[in-house]
């Protein structure tokens, strides 16, 4: 497999990113800890620019579709991300040592057809481990945050974006 830089060079490409508990644990079960956890991304886009096109918080994992901007590094946002959220879950619980298992794993996305793909199994995650009927019932993923029209983490998607992946783009000329 051909490691991708993830430095600040790559601005403008879309990833899929996922990470896992510790032991795959189920740390994030409950909602005080997936609240917490929203509490630190939405910090974290304060911080960072970069775009969250949907996401799904998991009791064990979590999936991101994201973007950094210009100038932003994939690594800087996601070690910042991982390691604010361990830190007060460990506060939180009167724990010490690692939360995060290995480091999180991503990949380019190569075209409109992946994003949507990507984009759309992200949303069903919640559906498919049986815990809720439909993607929006799942309070901690961007079909929640859509139909709610709950703003500040995640950014709506639209055809103009999606053509744009699509010739190869990247999210830097319509941002």
């Amino acid at each position: 497999m051909t490691h991708i830089a993830r430095g600040p060079t790559n601005f403008g490409w879309t990833y899929h990113v996922t990470s896992e508990v510790n032991r795959r644990a189920f740390e994030l079960a409950p909602d005080e800890d997936k609240e917490l956890f929203l509490a630190v991304i939405a910090e974290a886009k304060e911080k960072y620019t970069f775009e969250l096109w949907n996401f799904c918080i998991m009791a064990n994992h979590f999936h991101f579709l994201i973007t950094p901007h210009e100038g932003q590094s994939l690594s800087d946002i996601m070690k910042w991300i991982k390691f604010v959220f361990a830190i007060r879950w460990n506060k939180a619980h009167n724990e010490t040592g690692h939360f995060w298992g290995d480091r999180f794993y991503s990949r380019v996305i190569t075209g409109k057809r992946d994003f949507r793909n990507v984009y759309n199994y992200i949303d069903q995650n919640p559906v498919v481990a049986g815990l809720v009927a439909k993607p929006e019932d799942w309070k901690y993923g961007g079909a929640y945050h859509r139909a709610h029209e709950i703003t500040g983490i995640i950014t709506l998607v639209n055809e103009q974006i999606l053509e744009v992946v699509e010739q190869g783009g990247g999210y830097r000329t319509v941002l």
